[in-house]
C-alpha cells in the first residue's frame, strides 16, 4: 500500500494537519490504495528533516508540508530558510514535498484567515493524491491560473 505523508506544526495557529488529512480520506483509494502518515513538529523549520524521515523511514510516496511563518521579518526569514530545506529535501530523496504555508499576515481578519488555512491545506493534499494517481487532473489545469488559499485567477488570453 502506498504513503502519503503529512508534517504539520505546533507553531501554526490553525490544525492544518487534520484539514489535509480530512481531505486525503475522501480520496478514492483512502484505505486501499493508500493511507497517510501524519507527523508533528514544533515549527516550520523542522519540517524538512520530517518530511525526509517520512520519505525514507515510512516509505511515503509523497509528503505535504504544512507550517505558518508569523508576522515579524524574522520569521519571514525563518520560512525562507525553511522552504531551502524543503527543496533540498526532495532533491536528496527523489521525492515531492509539498510545502504548503500560510504567512500569519494573509488576512486581517481571522475568520478570512481560517479560510485560505482550510483551503490551502485541503487543496495542497488534494494535489499530492492527484500527483500520484490521477495527473492527467493537474495537467488539465495548467495555465488557469488555480490557486490554492483564494478565488483563482483565471488564465490570461492568447494575444496571436
Amino acid at each position: 500500500m502506498d504513503k502519503i505523508g503529512i508534517v504539520d506544526t505546533m507553531f501554526a495557529r490553525f490544525d492544518m494537519g487534520a484539514e489535509a488529512v480530512s481531505e486525503l480520506r475522501e480520496c478514492p483509494g483512502h484505505g486501499e490504495r493508500f493511507e497517510v502518515v501524519r507527523r508533528t513538529v514544533p515549527g516550520f523549520k523542522d519540517l524538512a528533516v520530517a518530511a525526509k524521515q517520512l520519505i525514507e523511514i515510512e516509505g511515503c510516496r509523497i509528503v505535504v508540508a504544512l507550517g505558518m511563518p508569523g508576522k515579524a521579518p524574522i520569521d519571514k526569514a525563518c520560512a525562507h530558510e525553511a522552504s531551502t530545506g524543503i527543496m533540498l529535501a526532495q532533491l536528496m530523496t527523489s521525492t515531492p514535498i509539498l510545502e504548503v504555508f500560510v504567512h500569519e499576515d494573509e488576512e486581517e481578519d481571522p475568520a478570512d484567515l481560517v479560510a485560505v488555512f482550510e483551503e490551502r491545506s485541503r487543496k495542497h493534499a488534494r494535489n499530492a493524491y492527484w500527483m500520484l494517481y490521477e495527473p492527467d487532473q493537474l495537467a488539465r489545469r495548467a495555465g488557469q491560473g488555480v490557486r490554492q488559499g483564494y478565488a483563482d485567477a483565471g488564465p490570461i488570453a492568447s494575444q496571436a
